[in-house]
């Protein structure tokens, strides 16, 4: 016979849609302390893969715009999309309790969505978007904190797939819902702002346990010599935190994520301890989940996402920014 146990989320108030959740001891989806799944298939998958594994897995359009683009994915995706591809709402899929954009929706909430989705929890994901490899890592990290191990993104996205005209569709779609058991979520993964601002405190010293923190901006709103594109909301950085724009990933040529050697070497270069604790914030948690995902190809185990990031850190009477503009 299995135990149960009430666990409290240290990280996730509340007052953020979250409270308590039964956890399974020894289930298989039991939470790892390191923040990182173990996995057997690779996470980054080509479009040669996913053209010949098309009718095995599920294509999902997870595409997202900036403010002010005018630009509306669901539309896109009704015009274009990979065969058999379903449309994940950022903007939709969310904490609707929240004033912040795109916060975690509740293991509750998620649950009912994917389903809706036609997907169950043994499906092999493989997250896609409309500009490369952009707002696909955070549906990516969605569903890895909610304990979905079996979800991949497309390595050049939708771009790369209609310059190689590859199979495509449009048009209404009919989805036939499956039953997605509510999920544990998956803690470590995520950190709020009461998490960044006792991090702070602690500041980088070795007997601290501080956790390097990156942030995804653009430099010139890091440094803040730019505005933030969200009216209101002051520019620059956390103090300690490491600037690394996450378009520095990115292959500018191909939109594709740059190859792992790179990706060590940029990091490395920015003097960030890929054995030690990360924590990756930017706007809202949209690019964080780019550098995310590229840590976590080049083997860093314990990372993390500030899911409100600075939307909800400058807006915070009292939160120390440097470069204030």
């Amino acid at each position: 016979m299995r135990l149960f146990r009430k666990f409290e989320l240290p990280h996730l108030k509340p007052n953020n849609g979250f409270s308590y959740l039964n956890i399974q001891q020894n289930s298989v989806i039991t939470l790892k302390a390191s923040g990182m799944s173990s996995r057997n298939y690779n996470t980054l998958v080509s479009s040669d893969w996913l053209a010949a594994n098309l009718d095995t897995v599920i294509p999902l359009d997870c595409s997202w715009h900036m403010p002010g683009t005018n630009r509306n994915p669901h539309k896109e995706y009704l015009n274009t999309r990979i065969r058999g591809a379903r449309f994940f709402g950022i903007d939709e899929i969310k904490d609707r309790n929240s004033n912040l954009p795109h916060m975690l929706p509740s293991p509750e909430d998620f649950a009912k969505a994917v389903g809706n989705l036609g997907i169950s929890e043994t499906d092999h994901i493989i997250a896609y978007d409309s500009i490369g490899v952009f707002s696909a890592p955070r549906a990516y990290w969605t569903f890895k904190v909610f304990g979905h191990e079996k979800v991949s993104v497309l390595d050049g996205g939708l771009p790369r797939w209609l310059a190689e005209k590859r199979e495509i569709e449009n048009g209404p779609v009919t989805i036939m819902p499956k039953n997605y058991p509510i999920p544990l979520l998956n803690y470590a993964l995520v950190r709020n702002y009461e998490d960044m601002i006792e991090n702070i405190k602690r500041g980088p010293t070795t007997e601290s346990h501080y956790e390097q923190v990156i942030d995804a901006r653009p430099e010139s709103r890091f440094y803040g010599t730019d505005k933030e594109p969200r009216p209101g909301l002051p520019s620059g950085h956390m103090p300690y935190s490491i600037s690394i724009p996450f378009d520095a990933v990115i292959d500018s040529s191909t939109k594709t994520l740059r190859n792992e050697e790179s990706l060590r070497e940029l990091f490395e270069s920015k003097n960030v301890k890929l054995s030690q604790p990360i924590v990756l914030s930017c706007g809202s948690g949209i690019t964080a989940s780019i550098l995310y995902f590229s840590l976590e190809r080049i083997g860093a185990q314990k990372i993390a996402v500030y899911d409100g990031s600075w939307t909800e850190y400058a807006e915070k009477a009292g939160s120390p920014i440097i470069g204030k503009n």
